[in-house]
């Protein structure tokens, strides 16, 4: 066999079925450390998984948090179906879950770890937009138009605005205030400033 004729050796294929683990893990991290204290070795350490591992598939800290940001709009495109109780009020409140209320407290956590970098990463700006804020802002609007369709909201109220909302409150609620997001503070922003702002006035109780 000639030297042109020998068999070429292919590297090993990367297997990519642990990257959610690791991913997850990244994000836990993230939540619990920030941007600055977070490091490949944890992520590494808490998805039990080699660190060669990781700098193979992720060069970077960034390219890391960035694929584990992004992945949260993923998960949420496979969750249940809105609610549909006939009434606004009705809809944002069957919306306050224990899953869903533990999900809004650890994004928001994650946008604080996220705090110091955001304004020197337009990129990574924008995964967190898309994955964190832009997926509540849009169930928000499909139940503002809703509501709109069958009479009860304002035809004119600011849909976009009114949208965005709850995700900035909650947002400014964990970065300002360092205060949890709970259900109390969930239903006071319904009822005094959401459906206020829809032109939707006393609810349904």
């Amino acid at each position: 066999m000639t030297q042109t004729d020998a068999p070429v050796k292919l590297g090993r294929r990367r297997d990519h079925s642990r990257d959610p683990e690791i991913l997850a893990a990244a994000l836990d991290v993230l939540a619990e450390e920030g941007y600055e204290g977070m490091t490949i070795d944890m992520v590494a350490s808490r998805a039990r998984a080699g660190k060669a591992t990781l700098y193979r598939r992720w060069p970077s800290k960034a390219e890391l948090v960035i694929d584990a940001v992004a992945c949260m709009k993923r998960d949420h495109l496979t969750q249940s179906p809105l609610p549909d109780t006939g009434t606004l009020r009705g809809d944002l409140i069957a919306m306050i879950k224990p899953h869903a209320v533990e999900d809004a407290e650890r994004k928001a956590q994650i946008m604080a770890g996220l705090a110091s970098v955001l304004s020197r990463s337009p990129e990574l700006s924008g995964v967190i937009e898309q994955a964190i804020v832009e997926p509540r802002a849009e169930v928000n609007r499909t139940l503002l138009r809703r509501s709109i369709a069958r009479g009860e909201a304002r035809a004119d109220c600011d849909v976009e605005t009114i949208a965005l909302i709850s995700p900035s409150m909650a947002a400014y609620r964990t970065l300002i205030l360092r205060k949890p997001i709970d259900r109390e503070f969930l239903v006071s922003l319904i009822d005094g400033v959401i459906l206020p702002a829809a032109g939707i006035v006393g609810g349904d109780g």
